[in-house]
């Protein structure tokens, strides 16, 4: 009797093996041959699933965006409880959880901060990953927008990108130059940027 296999099973099990190799060698490293070698399968299992390099790729950065996404919503949940009872500092403490899932603090966020660069950089190159890569991008700009929107803020369009592209940079930072960057300052560094998006002035 022929072996049953598990599709869903055997993609999460490559994905993951990219997650690996791109957080530990970068975006080269998950070749075909080397995700088939990860991942313990001979290379023509991975080609029956991911046709090419960057079909893997777009794989994980879309499991990862499924991942922070549903970790998000979770905190959006809390943030509506917070605002129900009008617990001001409960918000707050919500937020910068929110916007903590996007920084490498710990090893999940670490790998998912780095198949996210690496996309990120390969589409830049790549026009059949720029669409995903920009919508991407435009989902969080416009979600800050509205968090923003609904606080009050002013120029609430403006703080939405300057705070996303700050928590880029910082995502980088914290990558780059972990010695220099750990958890507890980047949390430090990303409360600011947050109390600049919501109440920091509008000019130098």
């Amino acid at each position: 009797m022929p072996k049953i296999i598990d599709v869903e099973q055997r993609r999460a099990l490559i994905v993951d093996a990219v997650f690996r190799l791109v957080a530990s060698g970068g975006v080269e490293a998950a070749s075909l041959r080397n995700v088939a070698a990860e991942a313990e399968l001979n290379i023509g299992s991975v080609r029956h699933y991911f046709a090419s390099h960057d079909a893997l790729l777009l794989a994980a950065t879309e499991v990862m965006a499924d991942r922070v996404g549903a970790r998000l919503e979770e905190h959006g949940r809390r943030l509506d409880d917070a605002f129900q009872s009008g617990d001001d500092h409960r918000m707050g403490e919500v937020v910068l959880a929110m916007y903590a899932e996007l920084l490498p603090l710990d090893d999940q966020r670490r790998m998912e901060c780095a198949v996210w660069l690496a996309f990120t950089e390969r589409a830049r190159v790549t026009p059949s990953l720029r669409d995903a890569a920009d919508r991407m991008h435009r989902e969080v700009v416009q979600a800050t927008h509205r968090l923003l929107a609904g606080a009050g803020a002013p120029d609430a369009e403006d703080r939405a990108v300057a705070l996303v592209t700050g928590v880029d940079g910082l995502t980088l930072a914290g990558l780059s130059w972990p010695d220099d960057y750990p958890p507890e300052k980047q949390r430090r560094l990303l409360g600011l940027l947050l109390r600049q998006a919501f109440t920091g002035a509008t000019a130098l």
